[in-house]
């Protein structure tokens, strides 16, 4: 049997499940009309060599769909690689594969020009899925992708454009791809970057794109050795940050003090500043290992245009991850951004295994933290144990930036099943608006979006 990271809390469900007219507690707004999507790595078997590494399993995206105050239907999906389709008893979907890389996206789940789509990195193209989850095939938007895509996207609310970083280990460069409001590629330019590094997020202001070049890098010697995941940190590789003027493509290179960043809250110009907000790590990918390096903080980098050097800031020191805002602001001045506190996740989920269940109380805080920057402040939400937090997803309610609503999956230990709870993002500590109680776990995973109808 393959050893596993698919254990605990991250123990792969075994079925796909359709349920309709879901029990809620509390009233779900009227105005949330769409479906809450995410995605998340999920082996089909334990015994599978996908089973090995957190970041390998096969995706499968769950989704809930509100319409009128109530909770229609909740369903989980496979993403149908040619692999997962030939395992399940069907044919495969056709559709374009770059470099043999057919992969079950397994990380972000996006909507674009009324479309659904499955995402992942590294030089593997996204899948579109139906309304109803189900398997259209892989995408590369009509032939306008010369490679693969990203995990993950930002777009532009002013422009309409959604923007992505591309990268794949047999390129010397990145790509910056930007697709308009129709799903149409629009621009490609490439990004020369040495030594192939792992780039998961970056960021987007009004003027620059901004691109992490961290110490991560493809390993050959552990890509020969067969590992499931050949990128490791590389002390020799050094760390920058890139400002690429969406106008010209010109690129500005800042050196940042070594540390490996995931994900981006937002960024924005401030006169001869740029601001990015990110989550970042001392050190991650230790020998390839997804848990050493220490532990992940909220930071500020402020990066001075003039001197070029970059001023960095600890706005919380908790253990957190999976950024999110109010995307109306994307690259705009903000005030308030949503993680997901769990100081021992990363430690704790090794990719040789550990179970989540035998943790001590505590190990994982199952807390929604919601941060006011303007006044340095925070609130946070607590669950209780065993109740797993997943991302923290801000859906907007009206004109103000603290308008709206966050959603997020929640496992429910008394029930073995998980909830979507929503809960006012003016009242953050308050109790729920609505619980949706889900038939089914949803294990803990990665990415995901509201897609409002």
């Amino acid at each position: 049997m393959t050893t596993t990271p698919y254990r605990g809390a991250f123990a792969p469900v075994t079925e796909e499940i359709t349920a309709f007219d879901l029990d809620v507690t509390g009233r779900i707004p009227a105005e949330l009309d769409g479906r809450y999507l995410r995605n998340g790595p999920n082996p089909l078997g334990l015994d599978d060599p996908s089973a090995g590494h957190l970041f390998m399993g096969e995706g499968m995206v769950h989704g809930v769909r509100l319409r009128d105050g109530r909770a229609e239907w909740y369903r989980n999906r496979w993403v149908r690689s040619a692999a997962v389709a030939e395992r399940l008893g069907e044919q495969p979907r056709p559709g374009p594969v770059h470099e043999g890389m057919d992969f079950a996206a397994n990380t972000h789940v996006i909507g674009l020009a009324g479309r659904t789509f499955a995402t992942v990195e590294a030089g593997a193209l996204p899948y579109e899925l139906g309304y109803e989850l189900d398997t259209i095939g892989p995408c590369d938007f009509g032939g306008g992708l010369p490679g693969g895509f990203a995990a993950h996207t930002h777009l532009d609310p002013a422009t309409g454009e959604l923007h992505a970083i591309a990268y794949y280990f047999g390129w010397d460069h990145h790509q910056h791809v930007v697709l308009d409001g129709k799903g149409t590629v629009t621009r490609i330019r490439d990004i020369p970057v040495a030594g192939k590094p792992m780039l998961h997020d970056f960021a987007l202001t009004e003027r620059y794109v901004v691109i992490y070049d961290l110490p991560v890098t493809f390993s050959m010697a552990h890509a020969e050795q067969g590992r499931q995941f050949p990128y490791a940190w590389d002390d020799a590789h050094g760390a920058r940050v890139g400002l690429m003027s969406r106008e010209s493509g010109e690129i500005r290179w800042v050196e940042v003090e070594p540390c490996w960043v995931f994900h981006t809250l937002n960024a924005y110009d401030d006169g001869d500043e740029v601001v990015v907000d990110v989550v970042s790590y001392p050190r991650r990918f230790v020998d390839a290992q997804l848990t050493e390096g220490g532990a992940p903080t909220l930071d500020r980098w402020r990066i001075d245009l003039r001197s070029g050097r970059v001023r960095r800031t600890r706005l919380d020191d908790r253990a957190q991850e999976f950024p999110r805002m109010d995307e109306r602001r994307t690259g705009r001045p903000y005030r308030y951004g949503y993680t997901s506190a769990a100081p021992e996740l990363y430690d704790a989920v090794h990719p040789y295994g550990t179970d989540l269940t035998d943790l001590p109380d505590g190990a994982l805080d199952n807390t929604l933290i919601k941060h006011d920057l303007k006044r340095g402040t925070q609130e946070a939400r607590r669950f209780g144990r065993g109740a797993h937090v997943a991302e923290p997803v801000f859906v907007p309610s009206g004109a103000g930036e603290d308008d709206g609503y966050v959603l997020s999956y929640v496992n429910n230990p008394a029930r073995g099943a998980a909830d979507l709870v929503i809960l006012s993002a003016q009242d953050f500590t308050g109790e729920p608006v609505a619980t949706v109680h889900l038939p089914a776990r949803v294990p803990l995973g990665f990415h995901g979006s509201w897609i409002a109808d």
